[in-house]
Parts: structure tokens; C-alpha cells; sequence
């Protein structure tokens, strides 16, 4: 069977040459797309275990948004004062698009508001791109896509999620003539690390967070949240067998190997070769190709087994050359599904933990999986391939590939 594949990143390119093999020797030219750092806040229920008493509300999107976007510019020694400053001096531009799916207004305001609690000046621009389960990696691709097209040359990519205040069972305002079109239909069919945490691996990428938090008894304290919540490591196979289906009452999809609701945030700071240099910042990673695929709706869960072959088809690699593979686990049994397809050793998968364990807020989860997957790559002290990729709702699958270039 064949799926019709639409490369985003195909604006790019400036021959007829593959994705990949352009951005390859590029990789010695100042037209190189860097990735300089990326982190995230923990993942967890936000707006159930952490309260903000003063205001009687949820920790909110832009609250988690607002600390990794800060983060990210305090790693690399960059204020946003500075980064005003530096349009002016080294014509270099910034903007920031940000993956998010659930909120209001396609998360516009909130997006805005998040730079603003950041620093950032009003003259840096910023935009939300949707589409859903890709989206932090989407807003990655869009940075891509400016800094290849010379609009920018630097590029804020975040995704940010709170499932815990949205609903992502509500679709919106829908035609009446929904029902007369099989696929149409199916685009709403629902979709639903403990070692990695005991050993600190996630330190590097998470950003603590400060909120406020209202006891049982009432009582009010302020907390730190530094560790991902959903990791349960008194887990076990007698206990997961127990759990019955979620979608039919012979199924194998259950909550415990399903991903669970999550909200998190996460953002990657990119640029072009000259101007990673010009002001001196270092450099993590090195995006070597992308694509997006499409693919039957009702079986949405197996678009990375589609994905993965296009982007490292225009990278010119192949799966024996990839070292860490983050495949997003929507649900085990699409993940698992993927794998095998493809023939990638279980060894070179998720090595910390996925979603499963972990949380999949929507907006986020791209992302999220490129700062693990360059955090993962970088701790293991030697230049290395990456591949980030997941399934996508509605009948897609999204998939890019990464260098660490080494210490």
C-alpha cells in the first residue's frame, strides 16, 4: 500500500536534490540550521496537583510556556533585551511559533502573553501552529523553513499543552455533512522512565518550576516542581493486566498502555551558522531532514512507520544509521507496530522512557521529544544520529533527523 507524502520543508530547498542530502552539504556552510539548547518543565496534571492560591486558578499554559522560553535564552546567555539589541546590530531576527492544539483562539493570546512573562520585547513576532500530536515538532520545521528562506535568523520552536484545563474529546463546530464521508468520520475516532528519573537523566532538560500548591486540609505551600509526575515505577505486569479496555471490551488498549493526559511545555532555540557564531552560542544538534506523511485516518497510530522511511530517505541515511529513535507512544500497540515494521532494534527505541510513561500533552510532545532525543545524544559523548517522529490525528505521521555533531 502507498500514502501520498507532503514534505513541509520542501520550500527549502533551492535544487532538486533530496531534503536530506541539502541540508548534509549545507552542514559545512554558514547556511547551516543549528539547534543551540531546548528544555522543558516536567511533566504532570498541572492543573490538579499544583494550585496558584492567589488567583484561585490552574497553573496555566502560559505560566509553563513562560519558563521554558526563559530558559531556553538563559542557557545560552541571551536576554531578550539582547536579542532587541542584536536586531539592530547584526541584522539577525528571532520569532517564536509555538505548537499548541487545545486552547482557545488557536492559543494566540496565550502565546503572546507567555513572551511577555518571559521579557521578550513587543517587537519580536510570534504565531501558533496546530497540528495536533506534531505540532512542537511542526513549529520546529516552520523555524527551519523562515531561516532557510532568510525571513529570520534566529528561531524560538516551542509546543506547550495543558490537557488538564482542555478537553481534547471536543472537536469544535463541525458540518452537518460529517456522516457522508467515510474518512471525514474517521478523523474522529478517538486517540487516547523510571530508571531514566532514578538515575537524573532528565536534570539537564527540565525546568524547575515554582507554583503553589492547597493541601487536603487546606493548607497552602509553595512547591518546586522538578520531576515528571506520571513515571510510576511500582508498576507491574500483574497490575497492568488487570486494567480493563478503553475502547471496546475485547480491546488492548488500556490506561495503563496508553499515553496518559498530560501538560508540559518545551522550546528549541535555532539559527543560521553565521549567526550561532556571531554571538558565540553553542551548539547541540543539527537538523538533517523532515517529512510528513498522510495516511488512512483509522489507523492514524501507524504514521511514523511511514514517516521515519521519507525523512531518512531525504537525510540519505537509513535505519541502521540512526543511534536513538524517539517514537512518540500515542499507544503501545501503534508504537510497537511501527518498530517491528520497520525493523529498528528495541534497544535504539525510547531508551529513557515515552510517553507512556512520560505524558503526551499534545501541543508539546514534538518538541519535547527533540530536547530529550539531543539531551540523550549529547550525554553519550560522541557525534550521533536522532530520529524524532509520531503519529498524528486524523490520518498522519511526522518525522525528523537530527545530528549531534559531537563535544
Amino acid at each position: 500500500m502507498q500514502f501520498h507524502c507532503n514534505l513541509n520543508l520542501h520550500h527549502l530547498l533551492k535544487t532538486v536534490s533530496g531534503f536530506g542530502t541539502v541540508l548534509h552539504i549545507c552542514a559545512q556552510r554558514s547556511s547551516s540550521l543549528l539547534l543551540l539548547v531546548g528544555r522543558r518543565p516536567a511533566l504532570g496534571v498541572w492543573a490538579e496537583l499544583e494550585r496558584i492560591i492567589t488567583e484561585g486558578r490552574d497553573t496555566t499554559p502560559d505560566e509553563l510556556l513562560s519558563a521554558v522560553m526563559t530558559a531556553v535564552l538563559k542557557d545560552v546567555g541571551v536576554t531578550p533585551d539582547k536579542l532587541g539589541d542584536t536586531i539592530v546590530l547584526l541584522m539577525i531576527s528571532i520569532i517564536s511559533p509555538v505548537g499548541n492544539v487545545l486552547q482557545p483562539g488557536a492559543g494566540a493570546v496565550m502565546a503572546r502573553i507567555a513572551q511577555f512573562l518571559s521579557g521578550f520585547p513587543e517587537t519580536v513576532p510570534v504565531y501558533t501552529v496546530n497540528r495536533q500530536c506534531s505540532s512542537g515538532l511542526q513549529a520546529l520545521f516552520n523555524v527551519a523553513g523562515g531561516i532557510r528562506n532568510g525571513f529570520y535568523d534566529l528561531g524560538l520552536a516551542c509546543g506547550v499543552e495543558s490537557m488538564s484545563l482542555r478537553s481534547v474529546g471536543n472537536p469544535g463546530d463541525l458540518s452537518s455533512r460529517l456522516m457522508d464521508s467515510e474518512k471525514a468520520r474517521e478523523c474522529l475516532i478517538p486517540m487516547g522512565a523510571a530508571q531514566a528519573q532514578k538515575q537524573g537523566l532528565f536534570v539537564q532538560e527540565i525546568v524547575p518550576v515554582t507554583t503553589k500548591f492547597v493541601e487536603e486540609n487546606g493548607t497552602e505551600r509553595t512547591i518546586t516542581v522538578t520531576k515528571d509526575d506520571g513515571i510510576r515505577p511500582g508498576t507491574t505486569m500483574e497490575g497492568l493486566a488487570k486494567l480493563r479496555a478503553a475502547f471496546k471490551d475485547n480491546g488492548s488498549t488500556t490506561a495503563g498502555n496508553a499515553s496518559q493526559v498530560s501538560d508540559g511545555a518545551a522550546a528549541v532555540l535555532m539559527g543560521r551558522r553565521y549567526a550561532v557564531e556571531a554571538l558565540g552560542l553553542p551548539v547541540i544538534g543539527i537538523l538533517r531532514g523532515g517529512a510528513v506523511v498522510g495516511v488512512p485516518p483509522d489507523v492514524m497510530g501507524i504514521g511514523p512507520a511511514y514517516a521515519i522511511p521519507a525523512a531518512l530517505e531525504r537525510a540519505g541515511l537509513t535505519v541502521n544509521d540512526v543511534d536513538v529513535f524517539e517514537i512518540n507512544e500515542a499507544f503501545a500497540s501503534q508504537a510497537v507496530y511501527c518498530v517491528e515494521k520497520l525493523g529498528i532494534p528495541m534497544e535504539k527505541v525510547n531508551p529513557n522512557g515515552g510517553a507512556i510513561a512520560l505524558g503526551h500533552p499534545l501541543g508539546c510532545t514534538g518538541a519535547r521529544q527533540v530536547v530529550t532525543l539531543l539531551n540523550e545524544l549529547k550525554r553519550r559523548g560522541k557525534r550521533g544520529i536522532g530520529v524524532v517522529s509520531m503519529c498524528i490525528g486524523t490520518g498522519m505521521g511526522a518525522a525528523a533527523v537530527f545530528e549531534y555533531p559531537g563535544p
